[in-house]
């Protein structure tokens, strides 16, 4: 018995050193942790239970048959994050790069099949060279069973992928079909084709960080959600953006105790409007005054800034939000902030988080630019998601609303629960002078009698009670009970009952 304990040891060791002590001092030296230390930072101490430890591949070709290592590339198992179960993978790019193989493929997808039966989050630890070449077309079917369960995990359980080194080819395509992604500033990149195919095939010259590095992914793509200095910064954020997600679409979304007030009023909101409605201020401030105890959880801040999204708690339950920001293009609405808050409205909706809109938005972006590359249809994507969307939605419009852009977000016509206008909304088709030139267009050489009509205009529109007359805005509230309107709201909301008509499934505008 001793000697088989002996021997079992033995191989848990083999196992944990991985690509072996050179490969492990090789990965600190490029500021990466290696995949069981990840797994360590990320999860509750001692909560991590390892699964397939002693799995290895099935390869017999280039002298693959004599060079096996247990773990085969990934560790797999999982554990609890402030008490809470979730599964994870961590590739380990000490053992053959952390280049996928059919078995390295299978433990993936074993984890994934138990985190759908259990209703339990996804972590994906990505930092892999791709397909282990020696298998060919057997590493390629084990990255499309991946990609399999990634789409039948969507809108079940929450999947989390987080970038830690090269993440390449096909590679790419399962993180981008889960439902955030966060990378490391410097060490990590992702791409289809790498430098050296794009410079023969199209004969540009650039670097990886520069062809798909955490810069480029969160700032000019939109593909990734988060960047972070370093392997220990980018875990430790895990965590805490965990505490906002549900376990599964099952679950209620978690809740964490707050001593913030429910009916706190915020003075400072019935100033922070300029005078000059085309003077800009920080819709951050709106939401912080708003969430429970300062705190928001920002998605994608440098892509699309002139859209707001992320998460905070309103007495300590999650709701997910979004917001015009005047302070960058006006606020206005364009291709990539539709998409940018579409693809977060259709996961609130999935995973039944409440959504709570910000609105101060002047229009569509015009434009030659914006026209030809589909601002139609890609606008239609935010307007379908808000329709779509079941669980509650509750608007607050704090200045412009003007145009299709009002409709857009969260009116009360696409299933709007609760809609309020602060007494500096102005809710019209568009704004005054351009309303004016267009009506009184004859008048255009008479500047006085053009401003006149303006001001009437303004007097008629530039309000919200138009809008509140025909029911379309449901109180006019007083900025500073903000919060207390919303989290009463809630409250009342939580029991909300609403379903769409049965489809196999709807057919978004992609």
């Amino acid at each position: 018995m001793q000697k088989t304990i002996d021997e079992l040891e033995a191989k848990r060791e083999q196992a944990r050193m991985g690509g072996g002590q050179k490969r492990i001092d090789a990965q600190h030296k490029k500021g990466r942790l290696t995949a069981r230390e990840r797994l360590t930072v990320l999860l509750d101490e001692g909560s991590f239970e390892e699964l397939d430890m002693f799995v290895e591949h099935n390869c017999t070709d280039f002298g693959m048959a004599d060079n096996k290592v247990p773990g085969d590339g990934v560790v797999t198992g999982s554990g609890t994050i402030n008490g809470r179960l979730t599964y994870v993978f961590a590739q380990d790019f000490t053992v053959f790069g952390g280049s996928l193989s059919e078995r390295h493929a299978e433990k993936i997808c074993k984890i994934m099949d138990a985190a759908m039966k259990v209703g339990a989050p996804v972590i994906g630890l990505n930092d892999s060279g791709g397909a282990r070449i020696q298998e060919g077309v057997a590493s390629l079917g084990g990255y499309a069973e991946v990609f399999q369960r990634n789409v039948l995990a969507s809108g079940v359980v929450p999947q989390l992928s987080l970038i830690m080194g090269p993440c390449a080819g096909g590679a790419v395509y399962s993180p981008a079909m889960t439902d955030f992604i966060f990378m490391v500033e410097d060490t990590s990149y992702m791409f289809v084709t790498g430098p050296d195919v794009v410079k023969t095939v199209t004969n540009e010259e650039v670097t990886q960080e520069e062809l798909g590095g955490a810069i480029t992914h969160t700032q000019k793509s939109g593909v990734a959600d988060a960047a972070f200095e370093n392997d220990i910064d980018a875990l430790l954020a895990t965590r805490e953006f965990f505490s906002y997600l549900p376990s599964s679409n099952r679950h209620e979304v978690p809740e964490v105790p707050t001593d913030d007030p429910w009916d706190r009023l915020e003075d400072s909101l019935d100033s922070v409007i300029p005078p000059n409605a085309n003077q800009p201020y920080d819709m951050h401030e709106v939401i912080r005054k708003v969430a429970d105890e300062g705190r928001f959880f920002e998605l994608q801040p440098k892509h699309a800034a002139n859209i707001i999204v992320g998460f905070c708690r309103i007495e300590g339950k999650t709701v997910g939000v979004v917001a015009n920001q005047p302070m960058v293009l006006a606020g206005v609405l364009d291709i990539n902030s539709s998409k940018k808050a579409a693809r977060f409205v259709r996961f609130c909706d999935a995973f039944e988080i409440p959504i709570l809109t910000f609105v101060d938005v002047p229009g569509f972006l015009p434009g030659v630019g914006q026209e030809h590359n589909g601002i139609i249809k890609h606008g239609a994507k935010l307007l379908f998601a808000y329709a779509e969307a079941t669980v509650p939605k509750i608007t607050v419009i704090t200045r412009k609303a003007y145009g299709g852009a009002y409709d857009v977000m969260a009116s009360k016509h696409l299933r709007g629960d609760l809609n309020y206008a602060w007494p500096t909304a102005e809710i019209a088709v568009m704004g005054a002078k351009g309303a004016v030139e267009i009506i009184f267009r004859k008048d255009a050489d008479d500047p006085e009698k053009i401003a006149a009509k303006t001001r009437e205009y303004e007097d008629r529109f530039a309000n919200p009670f138009v809008a509140a007359s025909k029911g379309f805005i449901d109180e006019v509230i007083m900025p500073h009970s903000t919060r207390k309107r919303v989290a009463l709201g809630l409250r009342k909301l939580r029991d909300k009952q609403l379903e769409n008509p049965w489809k196999k499934h709807d057919n978004i505008p992609l």
